[in-house]
């Protein structure tokens, strides 16, 4: 993955009570979940089928490089397959051909933004996270664009991961929060058991590292990402939208009677990779090792 360049995108989550044009179901991940007032109660309007998109994490998929070829590790490096347990997007597309310009495809989902740090960048706080074989969203059927979809692209902005590690002489777990979105503004961020505090913007590739109640921080200078159709679609500089194409064509009539289920399956194959100063396969943050790449190494959408 390389760095991406966003586009403005807002969405309106989690409402919970009735307002004077009507409420939301923060439980339904629906972000245009519909609702009726009686009596000054919510009646929720149900507006399926839906697209549900799943979230699923897998370390024996294909390592892949920005190309979509397979990837190798530089000599000077060690990597890993990280143990997931959540990610956040900010952008979903679903993309008719290989041809299919970014952002020209058809986008059903968007995450908020905001300028509170400076620039434009992903809300952090309002964020989605989930972990894996988990909901992520639910979008109806009938307001997607009915037609036959070969390739999906995925914007991804965070990571949250257990990874081994060596100090001291001593091997542990330790815990890994990563931003990998073009630029994300965070307030604050709860990494394992500790609750980082940041309130600013951070570039792709800031991440926060917690054991023992210790916190390390710092910026990795490159993400992987991994887009197949780099010479008939590419992507700006400074994204991590990964890109993925489907086994067989998703193909939506507009007629569907029940919901569609997508899985976005995302290698996590030796996906934290770091600069191995002794060159022992050990991830040694007090010994000058340093992570220089935690882009996830594919993507495998799958449909039920």
């Amino acid at each position: 993955m390389k760095k991406l360049l966003f586009i403005p995108l807002a969405i309106a989550f989690m409402l919970t009570a009735c307002k004077k044009e009507g409420c939301m179901d923060s439980t339904a991940l629906n972000y245009d979940k519909k609702a009726k007032k009686d009596d000054g109660s919510c009646q929720f309007e149900d507006q399926g089928p839906y697209l549900i998109v799943k979230i699923a994490f897998d370390s024996l998929a294909p390592r892949l490089n920005n190309f979509g070829q397979p990837a190798t590790i530089p000599a000077e490096n060690s990597a890993q397959s990280p143990l997931f347990h959540s990610m956040s997007a900010h952008y979903i597309e679903l993309a008719p051909t290989q041809y299919t310009a970014l952002q020209t495809g058809e986008i059903i989902y968007k995450g908020a933004e905001t300028t509170v740090g400076g620039s434009r960048a992903a809300d952090f706080n309002k964020a989605v996270v989930k972990g894996h074989n988990e909901v992520f969203a639910r979008i109806p059927l009938k307001d997607i664009q009915a037609g036959t979809y070969e390739w999906v692209r995925v914007s991804v902005t965070y990571q949250n991961f257990d990874l081994k590690y060596k100090y001291n002489n001593i091997v542990s777990t330790g815990r890994l929060a990563s931003f990998v979105g073009w630029n994300t503004y965070i307030t604050s961020h709860k990494i394992r058991n500790v609750n980082e505090t940041v309130n600013a913007n951070k570039l792709q590739g800031y991440w926060a590292f917690e054991d023992f109640g210790i916190v390390l921080n710092g910026q990795a200078a490159g993400t992987t990402v991994v887009n197949p159709l780099h010479s008939t679609s590419p992507i700006p500089a400074g994204s991590c939208i990964v890109t993925g194409n489907f086994d067989t064509p998703l193909v939506l009539t507009g007629t569907e009677t029940s919901d569609v289920t997508m899985t976005l399956s995302m290698s996590t194959n030796k996906s934290f990779e770091w600069f191995d100063a002794n060159s022992d396969g050990l991830y040694e943050p007090g010994a000058g090792d340093y992570p220089v790449d935690m882009g996830l190494r594919g993507l495998k959408p799958i449909v039920e």
